[in-house]
C-alpha cells in the first residue's frame, strides 16, 4: 500500500499531466519496492493530487500569488507500508519521482523547489478494508521478487 500526494499551486498540472503522472509516480515507488515491474501490484497505489491557490502558499516567507507565475512549488509526499527501504532504497525512489515529475511537466531537470518528503509507516500502523494490514500478507502476492521477500522480512526481523 502506498499514497502518493503531489501538492501543487492550482493549474500547475494539466489533467494530461495528471494522467500521465497517476501511471509514473506508480511505478517510480512500485519497482523499488516489490523488485520488479508488477502491473498487478498496482492496484495497492494511490496518486492524489492536491491544488492550492497561490495565495494560500508561500516560499522563502513570501506568497506565491506576490511571487508570481514563475514560482515554481511542489511538494510530492510518498507514504508506504514497512518493508526493505534502506537509503539506497530511498534514494531510488525519490531520484525516480523526480524524473517522473521532470518528464511530465517538459523540463530538462527538477525545480530546487520541488519537494519529496519519503515516510515509512510503522508495521501495524496502515489500516484499510476494516483492519490493520501488513506487507507480511502481501509478500506471498507473487508481485514481490523472492531477493526483495527476503529483504523485507530481513528488515521487519520476520
Amino acid at each position: 500500500m502506498t499514497i502518493i500526494t503531489v501538492k501543487t499551486p492550482t493549474g500547475r498540472l494539466s489533467q494530461e499531466q495528471r494522467r500521465t503522472l497517476a501511471e509514473t509516480l506508480t511505478d517510480a515507488v512500485l519497482v523499488p519496492e516489490v523488485g520488479q515491474f508488477a502491473p498487478p501490484a498496482r492496484v495497492g497505489f494511490q496518486v492524489h493530487f492536491v491544488e492550492r491557490r497561490p495565495d494560500m502558499m508561500a516560499l522563502g516567507g513570501r506568497l506565491l500569488a506576490d511571487i508570481g507565475p514563475d514560482a515554481d512549488v511542489m511538494v510530492i509526499d510518498v507514504a508506504v507500508m514497512d518493508g526493505d527501504w534502506r537509503q539506497e532504497v530511498r534514494t531510488a525512489v525519490i531520484e525516480r519521482i523526480l524524473a517522473a515529475m521532470t518528464d511530465a511537466c517538459g523540463l530538462s531537470k527538477p525545480s530546487p523547489t520541488w519537494w519529496v518528503n519519503f515516510r515509512v509507516i510503522d508495521e501495524g500502523s496502515w489500516g484499510s478494508g476494516g483492519g490493520v494490514l501488513s506487507v507480511l500478507s502481501l509478500l506471498e502476492s507473487g508481485v514481490f521478487t523472492a531477493e526483495k521477500a527476503k529483504a523485507v522480512r530481513a528488515a521487519l526481523g520476520a
